[in-house]
Order: structure tokens, then sequence, then C-alpha cells
């Protein structure tokens, strides 16, 4: 599956930011986002990530995937944290996984249940778990559940590629709830549009930041 943005979100955000308009009239829009529409599976990709480069990721991740058979709670919980420490995880993560499997088969969390609560609730439940988060949280909103209006002040990129559209030095807590809320209810798209402008879509668009 993958996240793409609707054309009326994109009507919508130029419509309401002029700056952004010029924006996406110079960019088009963008790619569509890879995503893991199964939540345990994407915080345990999430948690397998955390503070290891891309590559080391990847090389877990595989090494999970064919050791367990496939990740899912019963695939974690019948092969026990030992087995995950020897895909290559640290003590640490395999605990966390082992209990977040543990809770997932016990239906404390997971699809199902997050379908019918609001984005602050989503968030306040994952971030109950250990090993996960507000950031992560927030990209789970995004790429697993498919949620419309997120925009994350934890995201590097997201902030910089505010600095660069807007020309600020810093995206403090209040400009950023500034344009959080002008983007609203299209956040998502507002955030995809951010991350190309921040990857260097547009050549004029420097970081000011870095001057």
């Amino acid at each position: 599956m993958a996240f793409s943005v609707r054309e009326e979100e994109i009507i919508y955000l130029k419509k309401r930011d002029k700056r952004l308009a010029w924006a996406i009239e110079a960019m088009g829009a963008p790619p569509e986002r890879e995503s893991e529409p199964d939540v345990f599976a994407a915080l345990v990709h999430s948690i397998v990530g955390q503070q290891i480069s891309s590559a080391a990721q990847r090389s877990i991740l595989a090494r999970l995937e064919k050791g367990l058979g496939g990740i899912s709670p019963r695939s974690v919980l019948s092969a026990g944290a030992d087995a995950l420490r020897g895909c290559g995880l640290s003590l640490r993560k395999a605990e966390y996984i082992t209990e977040l499997a543990e809770r997932a088969a016990r239906g404390e969390f997971g699809d199902a249940r997050f379908s019918s609560m609001d984005d602050d609730a989503v968030i306040a439940e994952l971030r109950a778990l250990r090993g996960v988060g507000l950031w992560t949280a927030e990209m789970l909103l995004i790429f697993s559940l498919g949620r419309r209006d997120v925009v994350s002040f934890g995201d590097f990129g997201i902030r910089r590629g505010m600095r660069m559209l807007y020309r600020h030095k810093e995206i403090t807590k209040e400009l950023f709830a500034k344009y959080k809320k002008r983007y609203s209810p299209c956040g998502t798209a507002a955030s995809l549009f951010l991350w190309q402008i921040a990857g260097g879509t547009i050549a004029e668009l420097t970081d000011p930041a870095k001057k």
C-alpha cells in the first residue's frame, strides 16, 4: 500500500497558503509514500530502526522475517526474546517487541481498536507503550492508519521544509502551531510537500538556518 495526496487536498492547501501554493506549482504532487497498514509490524520496524543506520535496520528486519516466518504477535511470542536477540536485536529492543506482542495478543492495541479513535487518543495509547515516542506515534498515524491531518513538530524534515519555504532561521513551537492550523484538516498532505521541499526539490529554496 502507499499514501498519496488527494487532488482536493492540493486545492485546499493552495487556497489557504499562497507561499505553499507557489511551491506546489513548482514541484507538482509528491510521489506516493510506502505505508505499512499493519500497526504491529510498523511498530516493530520503528523500534528496530532506533539509533541504527537504515542499512542495519533492513538487515535485522530481513533476519526477523526469515527467522520468524513473518512479523506478527504470534510469531514473536512463539520465538521468544532470545530468538529476537539472535536476529541482531539488543536486549532492550527484544524486550520492547516481546511486550508489544503480548499486548497485541491481548487486544490492547491494533488496527481494529484504533479505527474508532481520534488522533490524540491513538497517540496517547501508543506513547504508553515502551519504546514508542511521539514522533513514532505520529508517523504511525500517517503510514499505518492513513490519517489526513498530521504535522509533526518532532520531524526534522518538516521543520526544515518550513524554514526553507517561509524563510525562517528557526521554527518555534508558536510558528509551527500557526502553520499547522493553517493546513488543517489537510496537514498530512502539507507534510508530504514539506518533505519534498526539505529534500531540495526546489533548488532556489535554501535552508536559512545554515547561513
